[in-house]
């Protein structure tokens, strides 16, 4: 039984989605891999991705039918170029979405970059318990996104509320 105080470690996937980088350069999946890692959660898997709809589809599919899996995280394809197809590969995926999430990250990054936070197509929700985040493919969004939202929100000692003290009710 954990207590209020307890940190509740999560076990996450991670996805880049990216047509030009290779796990080398991938200075964001690196980011959010340290910064989840450094909060004590623990990475359960890594991949990167060219940006195709069905490869997108089938592993984020696989991520959200294995148990071990308590999240994802992915990094890419939320933009509007003709490649980017993030949000159609994966929205069809979710039980429940989390508009919240997408309008933080936009009202946040509004601060930091003005309107061009407009083009960000960034979302989350909810897939057979498994919480799925979707973020730009620039480091700097991915830290915006993690420090000032998810990572108190995987946090179970987050107050009034947060996502991982909900993770044994979401099945229900």
């Amino acid at each position: 039984m954990s207590h209020a105080n307890d940190f509740l470690p999560l076990r996450l996937a991670l996805l880049t989605v990216s047509d030009s980088r290779t796990l080398a350069e991938d200075s964001s999946g690196d980011y959010l891999a340290n910064a989840a890692t450094e909060a004590g959660h623990h990475l359960a898997e890594r991949s990167l991705l060219p940006d195709d709809r069905y490869q997108l589809r089938a592993l984020v599919s696989r991520w959200i039918a294995d148990p071990a899996v308590d999240g994802i995280l992915v990094t890419g394809g939320t933009g509007f170029t003709g490649r980017d197809s993030t949000p159609e590969a994966l929205l069809p995926l979710l039980d429940k979405e989390m508009p919240g999430f997408g309008e933080l990250f936009r009202a946040i990054s509004f601060e930091e970059i003005g309107t061009s936070s407009l083009q960000s197509r960034a979302f989350a929700g909810l897939a057979n318990g498994t919480f799925l985040f979707c973020l730009p493919g620039s480091t700097s969004a991915c830290r915006t996104a993690w420090e000032r939202i998810i990572a108190a929100q995987l946090d179970a000692r987050t107050r009034p509320c947060n996502l991982a003290t909900l993770r044994p009710r979401l099945k229900e």
